[in-house]
């Protein structure tokens, strides 16, 4: 079964001083599972990566090995066409962004875990039904 992986868990892996036991435990799991994103993480990822390197928390270089280490993952990301309806109604349900209510739809259609050190989406996930992989 495949474990759906936010962007808050992707990013730990790029940042020492955001891993945990837990984080390392989930990019672990990708020896042997295959891990499925919406299609925002890419941009998510990019993102964030972007903002590190303006605040030179890393440099360009860094950027493209971690890239080069995501590309080499088994993660998939879903090709599918999000059901904005289920997204909105997700995210008025459960008080989240279109963003995270983005990652909660897709282990909700999966009947996937979801990993993720965000609060609000844990919350949610619980309130959901959704099994976490990592939980505060």
């Amino acid at each position: 079964m495949p474990i759906v992986v936010d962007a808050s868990v992707t990013m730990a892996w790029c940042f020492d001083d955001e891993a945990t036991d837990q984080t390392d435990g989930v990019l672990d799991r990708l020896r042997h599972e295959e891990a499925v994103v919406p299609g925002i993480w890419r941009l998510e990822v990019a993102n964030i990566l972007l903002v590190a390197e303006r605040r030179r928390r890393i440099t360009e270089a860094q950027t493209a090995r971690f890239l080069d280490l995501l590309s080499r993952l088994p993660i998939r990301v879903e090709a599918a066409a999000t059901d904005s309806a289920a997204v909105l109604a997700a995210g008025r349900r459960h008080v989240l962004s279109a963003y995270d209510a983005t990652y909660l739809v897709l282990a909700e259609r999966l009947a996937a875990p979801l990993a993720t050190l965000d609060d609000k989406l844990s919350g949610a996930c619980q309130s959901a039904g959704v099994q976490l992989l990592i939980a505060d």
